[in-house]
Formats: structure tokens, sequence, C-alpha cells
């Protein structure tokens, strides 16, 4: 939520609305603290299920918005309130959890005995790995002018995150592809996740995008900056073959499946790719001036922020529900099949 809500508030910015971007900035303020406050609370009083969570191989990569979300709040700041120093501490903090828990993650789940099936245990939610070292880089690559004593090791840090994140995305999007391609695949198992088959390669192109607007005078980056931009141009290029796949899928999923459309907190990781690439598509056609592509962030605006207003009006109605049907809500979306 934190994630989609910030990436539509900087794409607003981008293609130049006035009211949405600020606002939409100190709604995600409300929302990350919440979220952070319920999720303390869950650690404090239910720790042995957090734990267990953190080795499940569908839940525990969700943990990994945490490090996307404080990125992208911490982008935030810096697009709309030049608070550079804010941005700054952000980006500690998104570099301690990304730490933490890429590796307990990673390491918990390989040693684990009782392994699922490929068709059970992998999703689009794993390219969370790819998101979150992305958001770590683009983060990075904005503060990098701003603090010019450190400007060198930043950008570098910056240009690794990059690299580890295009890494990840080939090792993870094979496995996803093969799950796809060779085991069966049910409409209530196609869920929105699959979504960040597309957001994490539009955050990847961001991300080297922002590193060529740094490559100037004696750069660290200058070297590798032919490598960078053709990664970077492979990177939106694959992201706008994913779209209409995802599409057809998403349509294949509600008309031919019937799954009933209902609120699910999934939904929201179908919002933040839409709106990763709108904002991506505006940076980078500015940046490698292909200024033919300007239409496409105009167009996706209203689509990224028509799907987050349905998701956000989708969570009112959903806690609403609860509320006032004593504790009553639907049931799990996938099990609301006609």
């Amino acid at each position: 939520m934190v994630m989609a809500t910030g990436i539509i508030s900087i794409a607003a910015d981008l293609v130049g609305f006035s009211v949405i971007p600020q606002a939409l900035l100190w709604l995600n303020v409300a929302f990350y603290v919440l979220l952070w406050l319920f999720t303390i609370t869950r650690i404090v009083f239910y720790s042995g299920r957090f734990l267990e969570d953190l080795s499940d191989f569908n839940r525990g990569v969700g943990y990994l918005t945490t490090v996307a979300a404080t990125c992208i709040l911490g982008s935030q700041f810096v697009i709309l309130d030049k608070a550079y120093q804010l941005g700054f501490v952000f980006l500690c903090a998104a570099c301690f959890l990304w730490g933490f828990l890429i590796y307990w993650l990673f390491t918990a789940l390989m040693v684990r005995s009782d392994k699922p099936a490929i068709e059970a245990g992998i999703n689009g939610a794993w390219l969370l790995a790819t998101v979150s070292a992305q958001s770590l880089s683009v983060l990075a690559g904005r503060l990098a002018n701003q603090f010019l004593s450190y400007r060198e090791s930043i950008l570098f840090f910056s240009l690794g995150m990059f690299l580890v994140g295009c890494a990840l995305y080939l090792i993870l999007i094979t496995l996803i592809f093969y799950r796809l391609m060779f085991k069966e695949l049910l409409p209530e198992r196609f869920s929105p996740t699959y979504w960040i088959n597309m957001g994490a390669l539009a955050i990847s192109a961001l991300a080297g995008t922002i590193l060529a607007q740094n490559v100037h005078g004696q750069s660290i980056l200058s070297p590798f900056a032919p490598f960078v931009n053709g990664l970077t141009i492979m990177c939106w290029s694959m992201a706008t073959w994913w779209i209409p796949i995802l599409l057809v899928l998403t349509l294949w999923r509600h008309i031919h499946g019937r799954v009933r459309l209902s609120y699910s907190p999934e939904y929201w990781s179908l919002v933040f790719p839409l709106g990763m690439y709108t904002a991506c598509t505006g940076t980078f056609s500015e940046t490698f001036q292909l200024y033919f592509l300007l239409v496409i962030p105009h167009c996706f605006m209203y689509l990224a922020f028509a799907a987050w207003l349905m998701t956000f009006f989708g969570l009112i109605k959903f806690i609403s529900n609860f509320l006032f049907n004593d504790g009553v809500v639907n049931a799990p979306e996938e099990n609301n099949i006609k």
C-alpha cells in the first residue's frame, strides 16, 4: 500500500499534477506509521507466528515490501519536499532492513527440509527481492548529488544495488516463467502479485535511468555508462512486453475463471507496477531524449490513479464491513469462485 501510494504520488508530480502528489505524501506517512505500529505489535505479541512467516515460501518474501516502502517514501520526501537529510535517514533504515531480511529469508528457505513444489512455492511476490534492491539504488542515486563528499561512494552503492537487482530478476523470473509455462495455472492461482513481473523491470529501468543522469565529469559511473544504458533500455522494453500478457491473464482470471473481483491486499501489488511504469517511462524518455514516449506516462497516469482509487476504496469498504458486521468479512478471494 505504501509502495503503491508513494509511486502514484511521484508519477503524478512527474506528469504535472498539482495537488495530488503532496496529498498522497502525507496520506502515505499515515499509512507507513500505522503499518509499522501493526507490524511491531504483531512481533511483540505473536513473535512465534512472525518467525514462522519469515521462513515461509509464500509469506516470507512479502516482508521485503518494508524495504521498498521505506525507500519510496524517502523518495517522495526528496522529490516533493527536497528533504535530503530525511531521505538519507530513510536510505540508512532501508539498508538495514534489506541486509537483515534478504539474508534471513534466503538462508531460512534454503535450509528448510519441507520444501513445496515449484507451482506452490513461487509466484510474482518473489520478485520483491529485485524491487527492494532497486528501490535502494533509486533513492541512493537521487541523493548522491546532495552529499558531495560521499558522492562517489553513494553512486557506487547505487550501481551495485542496480546490478544485484538485475541479477536477482534474471534468476527469479526464470523460475516464475517455468512455473507459468509448464505447470498447471488455475485462474484463482494467478494472483495480482504476478504484475510484479513487470513492476520489477520498471523499477530496474528507473534505477538505471537515474544512474545515467549521474554520469558526468569524472564520475565513477563513466566506464560503466554504455553497459548500464543498454541494460536500462532492455529493462524498459521487457517491462513493456509484459503488460499485454499480464492484462490478458488478468481478464482470463476474472472472466473465464469467474473469480470475483473483491478487495485483497494483493491488489496493491497490481497498482504499484502501473505507477512505477508511469514514473519510469517519464524519467526514461526525458533522460534518453525519447520524447515521443512521453505520451505513455500521461495516459498511464490516469489508469494507475484509477487503479489506486479502486483499491483504496475497496480497502475502506473492507474495513467498514469488518467494523459494522461484527468482524465478519468476505471469504478469501481465491475461494470466491462463482
